[in-house]
């Protein structure tokens, strides 16, 4: 497949190049557009569409279609592709071959002032109740979480400046797994372990908000775990999801955590960003209501 250039495209005009122009991605464009920035998206079809951005079409497993790259000159490189299945393969591919053939496609940075990267807090396999920072080790315990980091690797040999974004599970607006799980308390989990998650309007303002200091000539740290304030018990947030559709809940609570990890998001509020939704509760009013009517 040949890249092709949907819109006309001044490389002067297009600081801000978006790899990987999906659902996230596109609220970041979103965002960036609002801010009168000027803003470039690849991504494999046409389904994302924001008013204003210019578009190509590429596959970052695929290197002959990422030609149209050479002729970019984006002064910031945000990649936030998503792995096509939950396999070995899809994840080299789509992380860690996929990063290094854009950046040979931008030869190598060498524009470039920044290069955010988004990660997964799947590269921390260790489970328990302690909470979890940017200054603890990575040790993932699946194939996810191996080539997560192997992808993050590649950015320390760029000459310019990068931040590995982890973020927790995502949900907001169609992502409904959860609420659909609340519904059907027999699918519950039997185990009830911990979890973290951001709502996609906070991941994308802070990717933006980032992005407002690199051009503000600011210092961003090498890492960032993105998630919300309130990592919490999963049959927890489950019963509280189903109480709030009048649903009749699942299973009793154990009394203990079973698993799971627990992450701060300590150095992304000590940053000065604030979330929108510090919390589940929080973060899913609206998509409930949304749901029921």
């Amino acid at each position: 497949m040949t890249a092709l250039l949907l819109t006309p495209y001044m490389p002067e005009l297009s600081p801000i190049l978006i790899v990987g122009y999906g659902d996230l991605g596109g609220e970041i464009g979103r965002l960036l557009i609002k801010d009168g920035l000027s803003i470039l998206g690849l991504s494999r079809s046409e389904r994302t569409h924001v008013d204003g951005i210019s578009r190509l079409t590429g596959d970052v497993t695929k290197p002959e279609t990422l030609g149209c790259l050479t002729a970019v000159e984006p002064q910031v490189l945000i990649y936030c592709v998503a792995a096509s299945e939950q396999s070995d393969d899809s994840y080299r591919a789509h992380y860690v071959d996929g990063l290094r053939q854009v950046l040979a496609a931008l030869r190598q940075g060498r524009n470039l002032k920044h290069v955010f990267f988004v990660s997964s807090t799947r590269v921390y396999g260790q489970a328990g109740n302690f909470s979890l920072s940017e200054t603890d080790q990575a040790e993932p315990s699946d194939f996810g979480g191996v080539r997560l980091l192997q992808a993050e690797q590649l950015l320390n040999n760029l000459p310019c400046g990068h931040t590995v974004l982890r973020l927790s599970g995502i949900y907001g607006p169609g992502r409904d797994r959860l609420l659909k799980l609340a519904i059907d308390p027999a699918s519950w989990p039997r185990q009830n372990n911990w979890s973290n998650r951001i709502h996609r309007d906070d991941a994308a303002a802070f990717i933006v908000f980032l992005i407002h200091k690199v051009f503000h000539g600011q210092v961003l740290d090498d890492c960032y775990i993105v998630t919300d304030s309130c990592p919490a018990l999963q049959l927890e947030v489950l019963r509280w999801l189903a109480e709030q559709m009048d649903l009749k809940p699942g299973p009793c609570e154990p009394d203990a955590p079973a698993g799971g990890k627990r992450l701060s998001n300590a150095r992304m509020l000590g940053s000065g960003f604030r979330l929108r939704h510090p919390d589940y509760q929080a973060g899913y009013a609206n998509l409930i209501e949304q749901a029921i009517v």
